[in-house]
């Protein structure tokens, strides 16, 4: 596929040179050739760094192992020492060798760009200072300031006048002027000042203001290994305080042990605790004379690898063994109490009597007392409930024995998870456990202990049931401490920090994990432990009953020979040379529990054995009866065929003692004349382990081992088993014992694995000599090295990193691994001549191997092309003392099928062992200092080469199908070759990565899925990126000149060339900044790196988004590493380093159409929208056209794309990535040779020109400051995080979903033993963790946030201000600048018009006035073209200028709420003042003209001012907003501009009525202006038109030049306000309006023809109609009065406010109230409860008063008849009627004869709905209502809801039974029968009230009727079961119709006599 575009920028390249599609990887540079050749002197200064490597580049660390112990680990013995022991030691013992790059800290790998470390390098950066901060910070204190500001006092404020509303403008004091403004500077001097200016100060780190790239992309990412060390789990320190029984009569011993009941394992090995008193510890004197103070701990640290909710604190007691069984002897300690002493005193005496005879004769000899077992959960969580008490408060967390109540309760309600335990932290607790049970002599064992704690668990538990032991064992449990003083470790060391020897010490239990702890060994350790588990004597004869195991280690067989290794328990010595089991009396089968330790010997030979003796303790004292009798014997050989012997035994016991050498041979062996119990059956039952880093334990490894050792000491024939060793066949046995090693466990594997690999390693590199031949072992230890990795990575999956490398096998070659530098020792009787083994390289190298070399030998050094050695030299070379790396890249290359697959699977594995080999060959043959051609042979070097070229062929085969290897290996040969960078010939290296690219490019034709062959190349072109010394391997200053040239001109071109022609230079200067192949060959790694992107952002490709994402971040993580790189800091050196990314520029340029388009997503800039009145504009943005801006700019060419946004339908890269694309674009701007840049600038065309600032256009909207206040509102994961999921499920989608990332996620989910250590940058830590993490910032954060978002800001601002100075010089001198000119205003204008620091204005300024001096004549030639073709001569008289800038600054002060008055109004003073000294000037009618503008923008200002002060109070506001209009009634541009500003606010506050009447006055003014210029026939006729008389007080004079100059004073114009008006009404739910607003517009679109808009138009007027029937709600009404003088203009004013629909009453009044109090104070306001009229002289003065009434509209009769739909009756209104109810009293309410009702009648100034919210009421009257008149009024309602309810339909019974209940209802019959015994009883004395009692009596008859046909319907309505109900209102309506029927039947004959003389008829 051809991918090179056809560029824009085709001139750049240079013909002569042949063109390579980006596709192709050009032939990289002899990088050793040219560096040889351009000696570092060359370049003196800074660039130095930038020629070669430093010379300490690697560096090798001896690091000395660290000792935890004050005394090493190490064995006692000094006889020549065991080769395993020899062996294990060197291992542990030798020190550390690691070798590293000592820059490698510099490059991404090891320091990773994270947030932290961005965060230090913001430290200290200087805040910016941003308008928009400081109105914000100023609103702040406005909010603060708000009484103040509101108490001016009346007196100095004229009546009638506004708060504030004169400035003298003259009296203000303008900004310093700024001289150099007025005077004329040459424009060279005016530049150099301007740059020099704009260079100060600046921030060197732009990326370092920029977030850190993202974590997820850094491929490249490594942590160093962790040191090997020590597993160790939780720990838990345990101290037992104090142990008393109800009586003291003996010692008693304790032992603590955990036991996981779940694993059912014992989990430590035994604690043991003496508490005892001295007084007791004194009977055992004579037994102990030297007490060692080891024994003396009573503190212990526990470690728990495998926390869980099954894990018991168990602890057993002994008692000094006496006569009687176990319950005997816990009898007294069960019945007795301390305080019966007096009841028991002699029997206690004879206690204690017996007691000391025991411990006297018996001291040596326990037997088991009592145990109990604490449940480690309940100490840990609260599920167990126990109380969780201050720690710093004296009370105890106390357990009830093993359970209280409470933890019961715990268990029956929750199963309890092993996550829930973590025993690393929680509350220290002591506990006091009260219940002991007794041991059962035949319930010792183990399984028994099992069942007893798995019933514990249980809430009927059978051991509660049973009597306890009372007790009281005091115990503290807590987390251990990090590093505790005073402690021994298990093999009792003194661990540091130890400070006094003499102190009571803690002792580190040993842990025995009860699972598999995949750690390898690295200190010496070497325990055994032997568990004697049950003896069965029942068929021994004779006195065998109370039988104790005496147990010994045995060297040899004399009894002499007893090791003092077994360690001492509680106050003894601290070894002894023997032990004893507890004794159970009087049983012949015993069981045991009893745990033996010892120490294995260093030097262990077949003769050490375990011996153990079976005694008959006599416990009575009886003459010629011992106290011991021996009763029988067995024992266990330690050693056999070279493995110890450990496991569970079953043995035979020997009545006699064992004959002499027995113990080389096992006691199953049947001896002549001895004599076994029960006929030589294993009777005694016993276990051993060993915990050794020693003996391996392990049937597979043993046997490697031994044949090893066997070979190295040659101690032929050696017995293995069955088999003998001979030189013969030792051979095969080796490598079948070396091909069995896969069979081996794997958990001991992993445990020795330092020794396995250095073991498999030696094999390799010494191959051994057997019988004068040299074996080769290095294909079979290659295999076994290859499948023991794989193993280990497949089971221990979670222990590994993100590139899939397992940590144990990362740190073993980190630290562990070193060249074997001693060949193992060779007999000195072996004198034969070495012979070599069959395997030559000849016959075993594939054909593809013999590569050709002529590319990497250099021709001018022809010794490294060596001459041809006799065959046996060189198979002596190749065979004799190996190489590992060039050993183990032969074995790879000729691997085979399983093993090529296994090595292939930890590639990374062989990379890294032969990566360390090499460097510590180079150490060890001093060739470091050798040239790199010569390091190395060539055979080696081919070997390579046919790797790479394998592996790359793999990747490129199994992408699809073997996604996860693929990824690793990818990763892992990226890896490698940036190692390779730093050790070998590095010219070789990049043809590595040239064939690598190669293999990809072949698969990416044919690829069904290349985007992910994509992701993996762009991965590994990163990691090999990341090398430290990346800018070096560049060459950055080279010079630029293609491999084969046909041109020598161009091949010697130089970025300086001065001397050069200008063609040649042109032609060098375009080579730089484009991927030619000059520039890929010299500069070959940045070369590739930008291919990538340049390919993935190709609009033709298939770039998706991750890789979008991947490509930019690369290029960004690379950048951000040279801006925090000290070693580049310097100006000079970074501009080298820019020139290796130059062509970023033009690749940025090219993908402009596809960034995202930031102009539109300001958040911080409030844009005011008022719609444009075409249809094509949907979002009504009110922004200047392009092609305006460029003709006001003064460009006189038409611009095809004059916004380069506008045309593209969608961006296709994102937010994220086009803002770090851009960032990296102005990265490189900024560090590039701003020379170089004016060469390159001064070659483009017009066009591209263009596209560069069409570039820095959108650089300016992107980084755009934002605000602290958006800061604060932003969550800034949000926007990242919805980025990752679309990048995410594209991976996904696209089945390219990185296994990697995948393996990692899994890998860190299930850790080992539960660890989270090593989480520095881990990405579900760190990155996805985040997600859920607290959104609210920190102040200071936002603060910090805002600091470096300003500099940010300020940073890039300026980068375009300087690339804007570039370019103007650059086109100032030719031809081109009246084309350019406007896109650099352009640009320009949009940074000024955006939110920018006060240093940036600063510059910008400069620049522009710089540019307007510079092109002035430009400006003035266009100026006078423009006048001309609009038939003017003169540019005097600025008069449009004035209306637009007034016009302008109308709409920002009317919209913006964030402009500072003070600093405008100084802005006002000072042009005035600048148009007054300038002298030039000051006899033209300039300055006059400039002074009218001036104090036409303070009057815009003042009013603002005062709007600003009611700026929280929406109805004053708009009501100055009004007044403001009004003020504009000579001016209708600005009038209709404060028109749409109501219109706008009105919208906000969702009045969208208020909203619509705004626009229909816009109109009006628009009609009358069309009216006055044409008569048209179809446009409404002027104001008249809309009945609007508003309008008519407008002064309008269309023939008067800069009036109604705006886009809306135009038939368009009128249509677009109408369009709006009707879309507000909609809005509004006034449907009926629409049809109003509709009827003006139809006749134009008639007129115009324009069908496609009347289609629209009927159709909204269809939907509108079929709308008005739906429930509609409008308006809600409240008089307001505001009295006291502290209203100001508002005292003593009425309004009447209108509300949204169903506002209460009490809602307006808390707003109100509220809203004023804040404004005077709480004091200050009161709300007036009643609608009295308000008496003015009994008001406090002081105070403010509000009164708030509800009204209702009002119609008379006769509008009534009119006023027929809901919406007549709420539109159009002006007149409001509220009642208020009083009695003559002055009460409001009373009796029916004294209710009066006042009915007051408003009529407001305009009708509502208006373009204003409230209205002043005009006029005022007032209706007294008599009680008859009142009571008429209550009873026609009365009436009216009974019509209702009976006429309603459909039928409502429910509503229908109510209204009747309540007027015939027994319980409120009173009500209307009431009222007419009060006022129809009697005739009235006043004939004037004769008319209202038949009115009254004419209402009842009405109210009987419709009573009757209610009754009537509801009849009609129930169901049979109502029919009682309805009876019972029936007979209630004819109760009230016959009290009613004697008063409303009687008539007033006075008044019929004059109705009907006067009118002869009746008058109802």
């Amino acid at each position: 596929m051809q991918v090179v575009k056809e560029r824009l920028f085709a001139h750049w390249s240079v013909e002569v040179q042949q063109r390579l599609p980006l596709t192709e990887v050009v032939e990289p540079v002899d990088f050793e050739e040219y560096v040889s050749s351009h000696a570092p002197g060359v370049e003196p200064g800074p660039l130095r760094q930038l020629m070669e490597f430093p010379q300490d580049d690697l560096e090798l660390l001896q690091l000395a192992k660290e000792c935890n112990t004050l005394e090493p680990p190490l064995p006692e013995e000094d006889d020549p020492l065991d080769p395993r022991v020899r062996d294990a030691l060197t291992v542990y013992t030798d020190d550390w060798l690691v070798i590293q790059r000592k820059y490698q800290r510099y490059s991404t790998t090891y320091t990773p760009h994270n947030s932290e470390r961005q965060r230090e390098r913001q430290r200290g950066l200087i805040k910016q200072t941003f308008e928009l901060d400081m109105a914000a910070a100023a609103e702040r204190q406005d909010d603060q300031d708000d009484a103040k500001r509101q108490s001016v006092s009346i007196d100095e404020t004229p009546r009638g006048s506004w708060a504030s509303s004169i400035f003298d403008l003259k009296n203000s004091s303008p900004d310093a002027l700024l001289l150099s403004v007025l005077e004329r500077t040459a424009a060279e001097d005016m530049d150099r000042r301007n740059t020099e200016a704009r260079l100060h100060g600046r921030h060197s780190d732009l990326l370092g203001l920029y977030p850190p790239p993202d974590e997820d992309e850094a491929v490249e990412r490594c942590s160093v290994p962790e040191v090997p060390k020590e597993h160790c789990g939780q720990r838990i320190m345990v101290k037992c305080l104090s142990l008393k029984f109800e009586i003291e009569i003996e010692p008693i011993f304790g032992s603590l042990a955990l036991y996981d009941v779940k694993e059912k394992k014992k989990i430590s090995e035994n604690f043991y605790f003496d508490l005892n008193s001295d007084q007791m510890k004194g009977l055992l004197k004579p037994h102990t004379p030297h007490t060692a103070i080891s024994t003396l701990a009573r503190s212990a640290i526990f470690s728990i690898t495998y926390p869980s909710a099954d894990i018991f604190l168990v602890i057993k007691l002994e008692k000094v063994l006496q006569q009687g069984d176990i319950g005997e002897c816990c009898e007294p300690y069960m019945v007795m109490k301390e305080s019966d002493s007096s009841k028991h005193k002699e029997k206690l005496e004879k206690l204690r009597l017996q007691a000391e005879q025991s411990c006297s004769r018996l001291g040596h000899f326990r037997m088991p007392f009592a145990w109990t077992a604490i449940h480690l959960l309940n100490i840990v969580s609260s599920v167990g409930g126990l109380d969780r008490s201050d720690p710093d408060s004296d009370s105890e967390r106390k357990g009830h024995g093993t359970w209280n109540e409470r933890k019961k309760k715990g268990f029956e309600r929750m199963s309890v998870g092993d996550d829930m335990c973590n025993f690393a932290t929680f509350r220290p607790a002591t506990l006091t456990v009260t219940n002991f049970f007794k041991q059962e002599g035949d319930r010792l064992s183990d399984e028994d202990l099992y069942k007893f704690l798995a019933d514990m668990r249980r809430p009927s538990s059978v051991l509660r049931r049973l009597r306890p032991v009372t007790a009281q064992l005091k115990i503290d449990i807590s987390p251990a401490p990090d590093s505790p003083h005073y402690c021994l470790s298990p093999e009792l060391l003194h661990v540091k920090p130890y400070p006094d020897l003499r102190v009571r010490p803690t002792k580190e239990v040993l842990e025995f994990p009860a699972r598999y702890v995949y750690t390898p060994h690295t200190t010496y350790r070497n325990l055994l432990y032997v568990y004697p588990e049950s003896l069965n004597f029942s068929s021994r004869q004779g006195s065998v009953r109370n039988i104790a195991v005496k147990v010994q280690f045995m060297a040899g067989e004399d009894p002499s020979q007893a090791l003092p290794v077994i360690f001492g328990k509680s106050s003894c010595a601290e070894f002894m040379k023997e032990a004893y089991t507890p004794v159970i009396y009087h049983n012949k089968s015993p069981e045991f529990y009893e745990e033996m330790k010892m120490k294995i010997p260093a030097n262990l030979t077949d003769n050490h054995h375990l011996l153990f003796t079976f005694y008959h303790i006599s416990c009575q004292p009886k003459q010629n009866t011992p106290l011991e009798t021996p009763v029988g014997y067995t024992w266990i050989p330690l050693m056999q065929h070279g493995r110890v012997r450990t496991g569970s035994f079953s043995l035979p016991v020997s009545v006699e003692k064992p004959p002499p050498s027995y113990s080389v041979l096992t006691p199953d062996v049947s001896l002549p004349g001895m004599k076994w119990v029960d006929n030589h059956k294993g009777v005694f039952n016993v276990k051993v382990t060993a915990v050794s880093s020693v003996h391996t334990q392990d049937p597979h490894l043993d046997k490697f081992f031994t044949l090893v050792y066997v070979l190295e000491e040659y101690s032929f024939p050696f017995r293995l088993k069955d088999v003998i060793i001979t030189e013969a066949n030792m051979e095969g046995e080796l490598k079948a014992s070396m091909a069995a090693l896969k069979g081996a466990l794997l958990d001991t594997c992993v445990r020795f694995l330092h020794q396995l690999l250095s073991k498999l390693i030696q094999l390799i590199v010494y191959p051994p000599v057997i019988a004068g031949q040299i074996v080769n072992l290095g294909r079979a230890a290659f295999e076994a090295m290859a499948l023991l990795v794989n193993q280990i990575h497949k089971n221990l999956e979670g222990n590994q990193d993100q590139h899939g490398r397992n940590n144990l096998l990362a740190s073993y070659i980190h630290y562990c691994f070193r060249l074997p530098t001693a060949e193992p020792t060779v007999p000195p009787s072996y004198e034969m001549p070495m012979q070599y083994a069959t395997l030559s390289r000849a016959t075993a190298r594939p054909s593809s191997l013999h590569l050709s070399r002529s590319k990497s030998i250099s021709n001018s050094n022809p010794d490294l092309a060596s001459t041809p050695v006799s065959p046996d030299e060189e198979v002596q070379r190749i065979i004799g003392s190996k190489l590992l790396h060039e050993e183990l890249a032969l074995q790879w290359v000729v691997s085979t099928s399983t093993v090529r697959e296994a090595a292939l699977q930890q590639a990374w594995f062989f990379f890294q062992l032969m990566t360390k080999s090499m460097a510590h060959h180079l150490f060890l043959t001093s060739k470091l200092e050798v040239p790199r051609r010569q390091r190395f042979p060539d055979r080696f070097v081919d070997d390579i080469a046919a790797l790479v070229c394998a592996i790359s062929a793999d990747i490129a085969s199994r992408y699809h199908k073997d996604v996860e290897l693929v990824e690793r290996l990818n990763s892992s040969l990226a890896f490698f070759l940036n190692d390779l960078l730093s050790l070998m010939d590095r010219g070789f290296v990049f043809n590595l990565i040239r064939s690598y690219y190669k293999q990809i490019a072949n698969k990416l034709h044919t690829a069904q899925n290349p985007s992910s062959l994509n992701a993996l190349r762009m991965d590994f072109i990163r990691i090999v990126c990341s090398h430290e010394h990346y800018v070096i391997l560049n060459l950055p200053c080279s010079t630029l000149s293609p491999p084969a040239s046909p041109s020598p001109s161009t091949s010697s071109t130089t970025s300086q060339g001065s001397a050069f022609s200008s063609m040649v230079q042109d032609q060098g200067v375009a080579t730089m900044f484009e991927l030619s192949v000059p520039f890929r060959h010299q500069h070959f790694l940045s070369g590739l790196l930008l291919a990538e992107l340049s390919l993935i952002l190709d609009p033709d490709g298939e770039g998706v988004f991750f890789l979008h994402k991947k490509a930019i971040s690369a290029v960004h993580s690379m950048l951000c590493s040279h801006d925090a790189d000290p070693r580049y800091s310097d100006p000079q050196v970074r501009a080298h380093i820019a020139q290796l990314y130059l062509p970023l520029i033009p690749i940025v340029m090219e993908a402009l159409n596809q960034l995202h388009d930031f102009s539109d997503s300001s958040p911080a800039r409030v844009r005011h929208a008022s719609a444009h009145a075409d249809d094509t504009d949907p979002d009504g943005s009110n922004i200047i056209s392009q092609s305006v801006a460029m003709a006001i700019a003064g460009s006189p060419l038409p611009i095809a794309k004059a916004n380069p946004f506008a045309g593209r339908q969608s961006s296709s890269l994102s937010a994220e990535c086009s803002r770090t694309l851009l960032v990296c674009f102005l990265w490189v701007l900024k560090n590039a040779d701003a020379a170089l840049l004016e060469r390159w600038v001064s070659d483009l065309s017009v066009l591209q020109i263009n596209r560069l600032l069409d570039l820095l256009h959108l650089c300016v909207s992107c980084f755009e400051y934002r605000g602290k206040k958006a800061l604060e509102r932003i969550n800034s994961l949000t926007f990242k995080k919805s980025q990752d999921m679309k990048a995410r499920l594209e991976e996904a989608i696209l089945g390219t979903i990185g296994a990697r990332q995948e393996m990692v996620r899994r890998c860190r989910e299930r850790s080992p033993y539960g660890s989270q250590e090593n989480v520095r940058w881990r990405k579900n830590v760190t990155h996805w963790r985040q997600n859920t993490e607290r959104v609210d910032k920190t102040k200071t954060e936002v603060e910090q946030e805002s600091v470096v978002d300003g500099n940010l800001s300020t940073e890039g601002s300026l980068i375009v201000l300087d690339t804007l100075e570039i370019i103007v010089k650059t086109v100032v001198a030719s031809e081109l600048k009246e084309s350019v000119l406007g896109g650099v205003l352009r640009v320009l204008l949009h940074s000024m018009a955006g939110n920018q620091s006060a240093l940036f204005l600063q510059h910008c300024f400069t620049t522009q006035r710089a540019l307007v001096f510079k092109v002035s004549t430009v400006c003035i030639s266009f100026c006078l073209k423009l006048f001309q073709v609009e038939g003017k001569t003169t540019c005097h008289n600025f008069a449009r200028v004035k209306m637009q800038v007034t016009m302008s600054l109308s709409s920002l002060v009317g919209t913006s709420q964030n402009f500072n008055e003070e600093h405008l109004r100084r802005s006002l003073k000072t042009i005035l003042t600048y148009a007054e000294e300038d002298l030039e000037l000051r006899d033209t009618p300039f300055p006059e003209q400039v002074q009218d503008l001036v104090f036409n923008l303070h009057m815009i200002l003042t009013d603002t001012v005062k709007m600003k002060e009611h700026q929280q109070d929406p109805e004053m506001l708009i009501d100055l907003m009004y007044r403001i209009a009004k003020g504009y009634q000579n001016s209708p541009d600005l009038r209709l501009t404060w028109l749409q500003n109501m219109a706008g606010k009105h919208s906000e506050r969702g009045n969208h009525a208020e909203a619509a009447h705004c626009l229909v006055h816009s109109a009006a003014l628009v009609a009358e202006y069309l009216n006055m210029l044409e008569d048209c026939r179809y446009l409404p006729i002027g104001c008249v038109t809309f009945q609007e008389s508003a309008v008519s007080d407008d002064v309008l004079s269309p023939e008067e030049e800069g009036i109604c100059a705006g886009k809306y004073f135009s038939e368009s114009g009128l249509v677009g306000l109408l369009e709006q008006a009707a879309a507000s009404f909609n809005m509004a739910a006034m449907y009926e309006a629409i049809n109003e607003v509709y009827k003006i517009l139809l006749p134009i679109h008639e007129a115009n023809k324009d069908f496609k808009k009347l289609a629209t138009v009927h159709g909204k007027l269809q939907d509108a109609f079929n709308k008005v029937y739906n429930q509609r709600m409008f308006g809600t009404y409240f008089r307001v009065g505001f009295y006291g003088c502290r209203f100001g203009d508002l005292d003593e004013q009425e309004f009447v406010y209108k509300e949204p629909s169903i506002t209460k009453l009490a809602e307006i009044s808390h707003r109100l109230e509220e809203f004023y109090s804040e404004r005077f104070g709480d004091e200050v306001v009161e709300i007036i409860k009643d609608s009295n009229p308000v008496d003015k002289s009994k008001l406090d003065p002081n105070k403010a008063y509000l009164q708030i009434t509800y009204v209702e509209p009002f119609f008379d009769t006769y509008e009534l008849k009119e006023r027929i739909t809901y919406f007549d009756k709420n539109y159009n209104l002006r007149t409001f009627m509220y009642c208020t109810p009083f009695t003559l009293d002055g009460r409001a309410h009373g009796d029916l004869h004294e209710q009066y009702k006042r009915k007051t009648i408003l009529t407001t100034s305009h009708a509502f709905p208006y373009i204003k919210t409230r209205i002043n009421v005009i006029n005022k009257e007032e209706i007294i209502l008599v009680p008859i008149e009142v009571a008429i009024e209550d009873m026609q309602k009365k009436t009216q809801e009974l019509a209702f309810a009976t006429n309603q339909d459909p039928a409502d019974s429910k509503m229908l039974q109510m209204v009747l209940q309540g007027c015939v209802g027994t319980t409120v019959n009173q009500g209307p029968l009431e009222v007419a015994q009060v006022f129809l009883s009697d005739i009235p004395d006043d004939p004037k009230l004769f008319r209202h009692h038949n009115k009254l009596r004419l209402c009842f008859k009405d109210f009987t009727k419709r009573c009757e046909d209610a009754l009537r319907k509801n009849k009609a309505l129930i169901g049979p079961d109502q029919k009682e109900y309805h009876r019972e209102l029936e007979r209630n309506y004819n109760k009230l119709k016959e009290a009613l029927g004697p008063l409303i039947n009687r008539k007033i004959p006075q008044l019929y006599r004059a109705l009907t003389s006067s009118f002869r008829r009746v008058d109802y």
